[in-house]
């Protein structure tokens, strides 16, 4: 079995080797615990029969304890300066096909279609650069890829804002985005002192799996997150303020939105973190006829 990747002392061999430095712009910070990532693979679940997607592989320290778990890894790493450093580092790990991409702009599905044929179970798995984490998410779910979910980790409090229930302080526009397409759960905290360098805030890993259907159909999934996105502008204001403040011609058009949230049921002055994503998807709804 090859040496782990991820001790401090085989991390900074690496680096050195290379003369690589941390770019701070790409919110680069390597794991150096194995425990932490043999845990990450286990959230997992993943079987030989499995493929992996990784997000920022580094120097392959996640890349290796996946490529150890499942039949194929996708690595998609931004930054040239480390494609030579994994070829290196993985040249154990015949399983492993590293792009030099960024992952926002990549043909993700296509890049699947062509890397994974015929593997049927697909997660993403990664330590996602905390200055992109949501959009490379709220991405990855929209290109709708066939995948199982999600296990990754990310900054404690996104994650935390990510899986939040209606009715917390944390519950927000972010995480009716997140769960009308997955199940979300927080599995593990992790402490600063695991990366090189130490980050300076916490870090968790959420667990996404991905749901059968959506918990209500909606007209128009784009309209549903604007109505979310208004709705929880400013948390001290009611629904009804934040909806006519935030949608377009919203103030001239207050009478159909306090029809729209009688026809739900919805009392106009309860507050956006109240409602739970079944009626943020009926009020969209009974909304969209006149936003449209």
């Amino acid at each position: 079995m090859n040496k782990d990747i991820a001790t401090p002392i085989r991390t900074k061999e690496i680096l050195n080797k290379y003369g690589f430095s941390f770019k701070k712009s790409l919110g680069q910070n390597f794991i150096i615990d194995p425990n932490i990532l043999r845990n990450i693979v286990h959230y997992a679940s993943l079987t030989e029969e499995s493929g992996a997607i990784e997000i920022g592989p580094g120097i392959g320290a996640l890349t290796e304890h996946l490529a150890r778990n499942c039949k194929k890894v996708v690595a998609f790493e931004i930054d040239g300066r480390l494609i030579p450093v994994l070829e290196d580092t993985l040249s154990p790990y015949p399983n492993v096909k590293v792009i030099h991409s960024d992952v926002l702009k990549a043909d993700v599905a296509k890049v699947i279609e062509e890397e994974m044929q015929g593997i049927k179970d697909i997660m993403v798995v990664a330590n996602l650069p905390y200055y992109v984490t949501t959009p490379i998410l709220m991405k990855l779910l929209h290109d709708r890829l066939p995948i199982r979910g999600f296990v990754v980790m990310m900054q404690k409090e996104v994650a935390d804002r990510i899986s939040a229930k209606p009715g917390t302080k944390n519950y927000g526009s972010l995480s009716i985005a997140v769960q009308y397409y997955t199940d979300a759960e927080v599995v593990m905290t992790v402490p600063k002192t695991v990366f090189m360098p130490q980050p300076n805030v916490d870090s968790a890993v959420i667990r996404l799996i991905k749901r059968e259907a959506p918990p209500i159909e909606v007209v128009d999934e784009d309209f549903l997150f604007v109505v979310s996105r208004a709705a929880f502008a400013q948390r001290r204001k009611t629904i009804l303020n934040n909806l006519q403040a935030g949608l377009p011609s919203g103030k001239e058009k207050k009478q159909q939105i306090m029809d729209a949230l009688s026809a739900c049921g919805i009392d106009p002055s309860r507050r956006g973190e109240t409602l739970t994503i079944e009626e943020f998807g009926k009020l969209s709804n009974e909304l969209y006829p006149h936003f449209h």
